[in-house]
């Protein structure tokens, strides 16, 4: 098992690691892309700041809240305000955000290649990009998708004309109650799919997604494979940060790269092996491209 302290950063130039990851992406038999917040923070896509206080100043001024991660967390007292601030939210980081550029950045720089791509992000925009969608395994769920609360099965559904709905007809930071999304099959609350306990839904489309995902590393485990991390924090590392380590250090022809500005960084154990760019992630892909 990897130590968290047992970290080195690479002598190298940052024109250096360029050179190299350029090298290693015309050259590898696989790419296995992990992208986390990170990469759509590059785009723009800030859930903080600026971008926040425009489109929920008036949720910060009642309840306090500071920045569209932690409101999702917050306590709403009634289901009309609980809708009313997710319907905002995934409007403007589902429907109407556009595609980032560091995302079309980065299919244009992958997309003669074997290619796969594990995101915790649930944003849609891999979709919006137009990476082929038999190659995107979304770990953690998806703006644009419900599910039930309890949950009394395994299902999701999409949530658009009921999100623009309710955008429209709130008030004073209120749905009105009839907009309330319900169960189809029991008649509790919907809930929004994303993982943040054990409720959370793994539907049809999420499995057959996780059984591509594991037969593209079981069908490259010995080839020359680039495992690509971009913009992975400490938030959730067991889903793409660890495995991407462990799978380097088992892969004699695998190559580790991340791009990660404060936080590039790879064991000791594959220093040899990686790659590790400090800086911004948008920058670097533009750069790549070119």
């Amino acid at each position: 098992m990897f130590l968290r302290t047992s970290t080195c950063k690479s002598t190298e130039t940052y024109y250096d690691k360029i050179k190299r990851l350029k090298n290693e992406l015309e050259t590898a038999d696989a790419v296995v892309i992990g992208a986390g917040a990170g990469l759509s923070a590059s785009a723009g896509m800030s859930y903080s700041g600026e971008r926040f206080e425009k489109y929920f100043s008036d949720f910060h001024q009642k309840h306090g809240i500071t920045d569209m991660y932690s409101g999702g967390f917050y306590p709403f007292s009634t289901l009309e305000e609980y809708w009313a601030w997710w319907s905002r939210n995934i409007l403007i980081n589902r429907y109407e955000a556009g595609v980032g550029k560091p995302y079309t950045d980065l299919l244009e720089i992958v997309k003669d290649k074997d290619y796969f791509v594990l995101t915790t992000n649930v944003d849609h925009q891999f979709q919006l990009a137009e990476f082929d969608r038999k190659r995107l395994f979304y770990t953690q769920g998806d703006y644009g998708l419900w599910q039930c609360s309890k949950p009394c099965h395994d299902k999701t559904y999409d949530n658009e004309e009921a999100v623009r709905q309710m955008v429209t007809a709130q008030k004073d930071m209120m749905i009105p109650s009839d907009l309330i999304p319900r169960c189809p099959v029991c008649g509790a609350p919907m809930t929004m799919n994303l993982r943040c306990d054990d409720a959370f839904v793994e539907d049809e489309g999420w499995h057959k997604a996780a059984k591509r995902y594991g037969d593209f590393i079981r069908r490259h485990e010995t080839m020359h494979v680039l495992f690509l991390e971009l913009g992975v924090g400490a938030n959730t590392p067991v889903i793409i940060k660890y495995p991407f380590w462990q799978m380097t250090a088992k892969n004699a022809n695998a190559v580790y790269a991340c791009i990660n500005m404060g936080e590039a960084f790879c064991p000791n154990e594959i220093t040899c092996q990686s790659i590790c760019i400090d800086a911004d992630l948008g920058a670097v892909l533009n750069q790549i491209k070119a």
